[in-house]
């Protein structure tokens, strides 16, 4: 198991020196080397096991440490990172060479942002180097929200885990590129009803199954290992047995003891249940059951980026 704390000058030196190490961020724990580093960055795919098609996103201090990277800024990718950086928000750009084709999976663009998180921007800005970051876990599998869910399952891979604390929003950021137009890759911790007053209307393309244009794209991700069964409230009742789990927005089921059951928000605040959600799958995904049932909540603002990672939890399951 990896040593979990507080010590940036620790995770510094050991970046410098061409080793892992676990970040937090406001969206989920990344998996952090140096990006300019291709075979610090090789290490990030090893320890994943994750395939060399998928990018990776590349974590930025300040919107000109991005620009260094980048050949060219589009008007709308600058309007969003002023407006949204740091924040839970990638931005497809075109790279400069000094960008690893292994970071971009030979793709002519790169994954960047700048995560709202006090304490790896810290890291950041004292670092002459920016970080390639994948989420914390192997690939497929849920994305860690806390130090220990980075323990559980590479703990033996990485150098040193910075303790963060349980990350703020809970699922990934929202990708946008911008050739031909501007188009929403992924979903997540920022909304289209958010993006589209600063970027104008976007395109959405979310899925790949080879080959994708951004991280987090394909059909089948962020999966625990036991069958999700995903549907309405209406839906999951027919599903329902003592030998299940259930993942729900507001109300439990009835049928499924409450003690194998995980409210998301019993407020119905969607914020609140993105949050929530990655740490449930896990659960569950621990808990003495068969089988899990995932409640769809409104298809609505963060909701839509929930609703993403539970049909792609749920797909090639059932």
């Amino acid at each position: 198991m990896a040593e979990i704390g507080k010590d940036i000058a620790r995770a510094r030196q050991l970046l410098m020196e061409g080793h892992l190490v676990a970040i937090p961020t406001e969206t989920v724990y990344g998996l952090a080397a140096n990006a300019l580093n291709e075979k610090a960055v090789l290490e990030i795919f090893k320890a994943k096991n994750r395939p060399h098609f998928d990018p990776l996103i590349v974590h930025v201090a300040s919107i000109e440490q991005a620009t260094t990277l980048a050949t060219s800024f589009p008007q709308e990718a600058k309007a969003l990172a002023k407006k949204f950086w740091p924040g839970p928000l990638t931005l497809l750009l075109p790279k400069k060479e000094i960008v690893p084709d292994l970071v971009t999976s030979g793709l002519n663009t790169v994954g960047i942002r700048c995560p709202d998180h006090t304490t790896t921007l810290q890291l950041l800005q004292s670092l002459p180097f920016p970080l390639a970051a994948p989420s914390a876990n192997p690939f497929g599998y849920v994305s860690p929200t806390t130090p220990q869910h980075v323990n559980e399952q590479l703990g033996d891979k990485v150098a040193y885990i910075v303790d963060g604390g349980e990350c703020s929003v809970g699922i990934e950021s929202t990708i946008v590129g911008f050739e031909p137009a501007p188009t929403v890759y992924r979903l997540g911790g920022l909304a289209l009803e958010i993006l589209e007053p600063v970027s104008g209307p976007l395109h959405v393309q979310l899925h790949s199954t080879s080959n994708p244009h951004a991280p987090g794209q394909l059909l089948s991700h962020y999966a625990p290992h036991k069958k999700i069964v995903l549907g309405t409230r209406t839906q999951l009742l027919e599903h329902t047995h003592a030998n299940a789990g259930a993942i729900v927005f507001e109300h439990i089921l009835t049928g499924i003891p409450a003690t194998h059951q995980i409210i998301l928000s019993a407020s119905g605040n969607l914020e609140e249940a993105a949050q929530h959600l990655f740490a449930a799958l896990r659960a569950l995904d621990k808990a003495p059951v068969d089988y899990i049932l995932a409640e769809v909540v409104p298809d609505t603002g963060i909701g839509r980026a929930i609703n993403d990672r539970l049909r792609r939890a749920a797909t090639l399951q059932n």
